[in-house]
């Protein structure tokens, strides 16, 4: 992950060895990280079962929120991927039959990334 992504506030792929401190607690012993992106401080971790969004809010960060949005959940999401003048993809996930996307984040230019995580909801919600 580029330090350039992180600071300008787009998501990069890290190690999944490296967040098993962070929701070792939430995952189940037959559930499995497919995929962990960071964001400045807060993570998307995407495991076999379900999507993580973990928060990491105020100044020391020790205050966290939470949010598990099981697959079933999830009725469509779009992906727009970074252009010639655009810094960032973005993922767009729709909740139940919102209009409106819950949740959109930005992931960085890396289109293998962008790809890796279409496959994997498309895998999970179809």
């Amino acid at each position: 992950m580029s330090i350039f992504d992180r600071l300008a506030g787009n998501a990069g792929k890290i190690n999944n060895d490296s967040i098993k401190d962070e929701v070792g607690p939430f995952i189940l012993d037959n559930e499995t990280v497919l995929h962990s992106f960071k964001l400045v401080r807060d993570l998307i971790i995407f495991t076999d079962k379900r999507l993580i969004l973990i928060d990491v809010q105020g100044t020391t960060g020790r205050k966290r929120s939470y949010e598990i949005v099981p697959y079933g959940s999830i009725s469509r999401f779009s992906i727009e991927t970074a252009g010639t003048f655009d810094s960032d993809s973005e993922l767009k996930i729709f909740i139940s039959s919102a209009t409106q996307p819950t949740y959109s984040l930005e992931l960085g230019r890396n289109a293998d990334n962008v790809y890796a995580i279409a496959r994997t909801l498309s895998s999970a919600i179809l």
